[in-house]
């Protein structure tokens, strides 16, 4: 996992606004979400796509992952947003309100087809019930798809719930999507927290999401960069017993039964472990 890159904290910046793209080049982000899509009026969208293609082209984003998220398949903007995309060579090209594994492979076809660079990957926004239950069939669709991002507002939404503490009415959906995200092996982000002057929220929604087993969160403000980037990378203590469970299963090897402070060692717990260093190694490498 030498070439792990974290996604503690994934932001959404408008793409027509530019002070908003100039200022992501400062954050401590570990990716940038252009957005296409909510973000941006419609008669601002032509010039937010020549935009975000610029500011993919540009170099001056550092090491962090960079994402376009187009409009969605069906809208009057879908079509030249993926050949736009496609041409600047994003990290990631994300698509909203993706419903069925045929659209995958339909996104896939019209990206190859525009020519994007095989480095440019696809993130699905899972954010319908169809696509909750239909999560393990498009996490796995192809192989160019390598990332959920939840869409939890929307999910509330069509859902016909209120907006309460907790998140009580999407928890079964985040669950699937995790189960399949897990299954498939590829990345999966949590949805925003909408209220930026709920710092003590926005940190507890964080802590669950990392609970939960998500890789990280996407954000709609700047400030809440901070508050993610600590949430969701190990805690010196989480490193410190990694190295140790690491170790203990080197020396124990041949021996049958391996034990790390009293619990039982096996390749799961060892896998786990690593990743666990990998995620370090990767925020220290960040860090510079």
């Amino acid at each position: 996992m030498s070439d792990f890159k974290p996604l503690r904290s994934v932001l959404y910046m408008p793409s027509s606004n530019e002070r908003a793209l100039e200022k992501a080049k400062t954050l401590p982000a570990d990716a940038i979400i252009f957005d296409l899509e909510d973000a941006v009026a419609p008669d601002a969208k032509p010039a937010a796509r020549e935009a975000a293609a610029a500011a993919v082209r540009s170099g001056e984003y550092g090491e962090r992952q960079l994402a376009i998220r187009v409009n969605g398949i069906g809208t009057e903007w879908h079509d030249a947003d993926i050949a736009a995309a496609a041409a600047a060579g994003p990290d990631v090209v994300l698509v909203p309100k993706v419903n069925s594994a045929d659209e995958v492979r339909q996104l896939v076809a019209a990206l190859e087809a525009a020519g994007a660079p095989e480095k440019t990957t696809l993130w699905a926004m899972v954010e319908t019930p169809i696509a909750m239950l239909n999560a393990l069939s498009i996490a796995t669709a192809s192989p160019r798809l390598t990332g959920f991002v939840m869409g939890t507002n929307d999910l509330v939404k069509e859902l016909y719930a209120e907006h309460v503490p907790g998140r009580q009415p999407v928890i079964t959906g985040l669950g699937l999507a995790l189960l399949a995200a897990r299954a498939a092996g590829i990345v999966i982000i949590d949805g925003v927290y909408n209220n930026v002057k709920d710092t003590e929220g926005f940190l507890a929604e964080c802590e669950q999401g990392r609970q939960m087993g998500f890789d990280g969160k996407t954000l709609i403000h700047p400030g809440q960069v901070e508050g993610a980037n600590t949430a969701f990378a190990p805690s010196e203590q989480a490193v410190a017993e990694a190295r140790g469970l690491i170790q203990a299963w080197e020396d124990g090897k041949g021996s049958g039964v391996v034990t790390y402070n009293g619990r039982m060692v096996e390749n799961l717990h060892v896998e786990s472990a690593e990743r666990t260093l990998s995620i370090a190694a990767a925020i220290e490498a960040l860090q510079g």
